[in-house]
């Protein structure tokens, strides 16, 4: 089997797939990349199912050696890639000689890239992914990122090399977005109008505490009208839970499975993808729309991913 030697892993780096999804009923979260349309999208350039195992990398990117060669892609955010002493663009595919190294640096854009090799990095399933659950030491290499010196296992593969890359427009339609659509949440009415209107007209800092757990954001102090205690309940993907304090946290993907604080809101399935490149600092917004336009946002964007010819040229 070919592999990948980490020479410098980076500031936070994982492997990551696309989750393990129904284990929440027994506490386990889904995990998964934190951009799952950029894991996808880099799979389907190099040959591989969409759900492949593939490198997360977060705010700074390491350096990786392939003594076998590859084909690889880089997708998400721009870290200033080089292949050698050769500059790699993102959202291309590219054939790896044997003996070169892929060095990235700290993002230009975003807040995570990703590294997708034909064949997909080989490591033991936990509950049937081989997404890395942080927070716990679960699944992945080992429970945990890629320190200095690791080696990494690509799956076999003989799938030939075909340069693609992704369409302009499909790039356009997934950017970055700064204005969060979401959906009301189930204790939304625990809000007054005045703090309903403030989560909705005020601009938010993404927190320094934020992780791969919850995004906290900093801003408009959200009161809680309804003064009562609500028994935990559990709670999903993209929920923005207002604690005593008033400044909200949007669950991510290592959130915890249930939560005793008011939900106001929900991001939109669409747009959860664009949660996994917020960086620190980052200013965002929230907009409210109805379950339907949330429906319908999402039946477009899968309708677009779900055919190769597509967004790929």
């Amino acid at each position: 089997m070919s592999s990948i030697l980490v020479e410098s892993p980076g500031l936070l780096t994982p492997v990551q797939d696309l989750g393990r999804l129904g284990f929440g009923t027994i506490g386990v979260s889904p995990s998964g990349a934190a951009d799952p349309v950029s894991l996808r999208l880099g799979n389907r350039l190099v040959g591989n199912d969409e759900g492949t195992a593939a490198l997360e990398m977060t705010l700074i990117g390491g350096a990786f050696a392939l003594p076998d060669g590859a084909i690889m892609a880089l997708t998400g955010s721009d870290f200033g890639a080089q292949l050698d002493d050769f500059d790699i663009a993102v959202g291309t595919s590219v054939e790896v000689r044997p003996g070169q190294t892929l060095r990235l640096g700290p993002t230009r854009s975003g807040a995570r890239c990703y590294l997708c090799v034909q064949g997909g990095i080989a490591v033991p399933p936990f509950l049937g992914s081989a997404s890395t659950h942080l927070l716990s030491g679960l699944g992945g290499f080992e429970g945990r990122a890629l320190r200095k010196g690791d080696v990494l296992q690509i799956g076999l593969t003989n799938v030939p090399f075909r340069r693609r890359t992704i369409a302009p427009r499909v790039a356009e339609s997934l950017s970055e977005r700064k204005v969060f659509r979401v959906t009301r949440g189930p204790q939304a009415d625990w809000f007054d109008e005045s703090s309903s209107r403030a989560f909705l007209m005020a601009t938010f800092r993404v927190g320094e505490q934020s992780n791969r757990m919850g995004i906290r954001v900093e801003g408009a102090q959200i009161a809680q009208s309804k003064k009562a205690s609500m028994i935990t309940e559990g709670v999903s993907l993209g929920a923005i839970q207002v604690p005593p304090g008033g400044s909200p946290i949007i669950l991510f993907v290592e959130q915890q499975t249930t939560g005793g604080y008011p939900k106001i809101a929900n991001v939109i399935s669409a747009d959860l993808h664009r949660l996994g490149q917020l960086r620190p600092r980052d200013e965002i917004r929230f907009e409210l729309v109805t379950f339907e336009t949330a429906r319908a946002i999402l039946i477009q964007q899968e309708g677009m991913l779900a055919s190769p010819e597509s967004i790929l040229e």
